[in-house]
């Protein structure tokens, strides 16, 4: 199961640049890193991300992260993939631009 990660684009250069990241600010606060499903991340990009349009979406394979990731409840009960450590770019299945469209943004085929 592929889980998605949304960062904005001098976010997701400095992970590249590091091979490893702790997150986007709001990971640093919460302490660990958020992650939404296919079926959570398009409200998470418009939520989070309305009008921000130099995003990157980021894939990760949920098995690949073991005990590290947790899926603990969130918005209305929803439980939400939530990692425990930094994240690696290893674990980094596919990153795709996260561009802002007329409607909102335009995600690449096959998240749903």
């Amino acid at each position: 199961m592929l889980i998605y990660k949304i960062f904005r684009r001098s976010e997701w250069d400095a992970f590249r640049a590091a091979g490893r990241t702790a997150g986007a600010p709001v990971d640093l606060a919460d302490g660990y890193i958020h992650f939404s499903t296919s079926a959570q991340v398009a409200e998470t990009a418009a939520r989070h991300f309305g009008a921000e349009s130099d995003l990157v979406l980021v894939a990760v394979s949920a098995e690949g992260l073991g005990e590290a990731l947790r899926w603990e409840p969130a918005r209305g009960g929803a439980l939400f993939p939530h990692l425990y450590r930094e994240l690696r770019m290893t674990d980094v299945v596919w990153d795709k631009s996260l561009p802002l469209g007329a409607t909102g943004h335009i995600f690449p085929e096959g998240v749903w």
